[in-house]
């Protein structure tokens, strides 16, 4: 057993694509503008229910070879474009003795299903006299190589080391929001327990998919009104836009960092995960149980950086928590992230991650959206970043990010 004690985590890159651009300065741009954020939206495609597409994109620059992107489906090139820019912004891209022990860990949903063929083999076993002979002659002929209609979750682990030579081990999380949560706990676990001294972590999510908007609806969960900061949709119908996003985050030991003259972004003091069954009040109390363990850590002006998706009644009691919360356990404010970038699913803590080390790095956050009250504060300066996600159905997590050389 490892007696040594636990060190720093620090973050040394990020890759983060979503509708609002790609890397932390279009980001930062963005988020900051002028009168304002302005979320991107798509109100057309899958009407009547909105998206946040993915910001127009160039996989050239981080999947050069077109053989490669052919074979994978849009999450995957996501995911391995967002891994491409974290590894370029940590400075190891070329850097083969260590991406030959960078650790990787990934967090993937179920993978894309082929709609197209879906949908053709249910309206001929509508019209078939033998559904079933026809199903597997169709299955026979159809299916992809990826073996179930869908591509495998831990593809896009594969493809990362496949395009971007990380070789160290691999480990991929599945289980939607939680997925990402674990992802990112394990990550830090490891760099800080000294099993990792350099850990890739992150995931993504392609909002442009019926089979997804599907699955959820069954569930009323989407949103189907016009777009509304998620504090303020809470408070009406409520509902979850999901967002295309990438993102993903190179861990690193001080002493690794330091060792090859990389500048930290930001550093990651601690993250905890839970899961309940959404009975009331229990993710209030899973909640409460995470902040009392970091809230030792806690010092000066925080911003909470909450992952709420805008689903209703989740969303609402996550708002009553965060309101208490500001009420006298942090000096602080809130945002809603999701309100401008939707909600990613297995990348959305990573995104929360990533653009709370933005803010710790530069010491704010960005303008209120909301008219409710719980965002304020546009002008005060911050010290830390908590990060807070309640999945839109089970699993919550919790982060606390700081600047460097706090």
């Amino acid at each position: 057993m490892n007696t040594e004690a636990r060190r720093d985590v620090l973050i040394t890159g990020v890759g983060l694509v979503s509708s609002l651009g790609e890397g932390l300065d279009q980001h930062r741009d963005a988020l900051n503008a002028a009168g304002g954020a302005k979320p991107v939206v798509d109100r057309e495609t899958y009407a009547p229910y909105p998206i946040h597409p993915l910001v127009e994109v160039d996989f050239d620059q981080q999947i050069p070879k077109r053989g490669d992107q052919r074979q994978m489906e849009p999450w995957q090139r996501i995911g391995t474009y967002a891994a491409g820019l974290a590894l370029d912004d940590a400075g190891i891209k070329s850097e083969a003795d260590i991406l030959a022990r960078t650790d990787m860990i990934v967090s993937a949903g179920g993978g894309e299903r082929d709609t197209d063929v879906d949908s053709a083999i249910l309206t001929d076993l509508l019209k078939s006299n033998d559904p079933g002979r026809l199903l597997n002659e169709r299955l026979s002929n159809d299916l992809r190589p990826t073996l179930f209609l869908a591509q495998l979750p831990n593809l896009l682990a594969g493809n990362i080391s496949i395009v971007h030579k990380v070789t160290g081990s691999s480990r991929t999380f599945m289980g939607e929001e939680a997925a990402g949560v674990d992802a990112v706990r394990t990550a830090h676990a490891r760099v800080a327990s000294r099993q990792s001294d350099i850990c890739l972590v992150g995931g993504s999510y392609n909002a442009a998919r019926l089979d997804m908007l599907l699955l959820f609806q069954l569930g009323n969960f989407l949103s189907r009104e016009e777009w509304q900061p998620i504090w303020e949709r809470v408070q009406g119908n409520g509902g979850m836009i999901t967002g295309s996003m990438g993102a993903f985050l190179v861990l690193e030991s001080p002493d690794h960092a330091a060792s090859r003259g990389a500048k930290p972004i930001a550093r990651l003091d601690a993250v905890l995960s839970d899961r309940c069954n959404r009975e009331p009040g229990q993710a209030t109390a899973s909640a409460r149980r995470q902040f009392d363990a970091i809230k030792p850590l806690i010092s000066g002006r925080t911003a909470i950086y909450s992952g709420a998706t805008g689903a209703q009644t989740v969303s609402a009691e996550e708002r009553e928590f965060l309101t208490g919360l500001l009420s006298g356990d942090i000096d602080g404010t809130a945002r809603a992230v999701g309100s401008l970038i939707g909600h990613g699913l297995e990348a959305q803590f990573p995104a929360l991650v990533a653009l709370a080390a933005m803010a710790a790095s530069d010491g704010r956050s960005y303008p209120p959206l909301d008219a409710t009250g719980l965002e304020t504060g546009t002008d005060a300066p911050i010290d830390q970043v908590l990060v807070n996600l309640w999945g839109h159905w089970r699993g919550e997590g919790m982060a606390l990010v700081s600047p460097v050389g706090r």
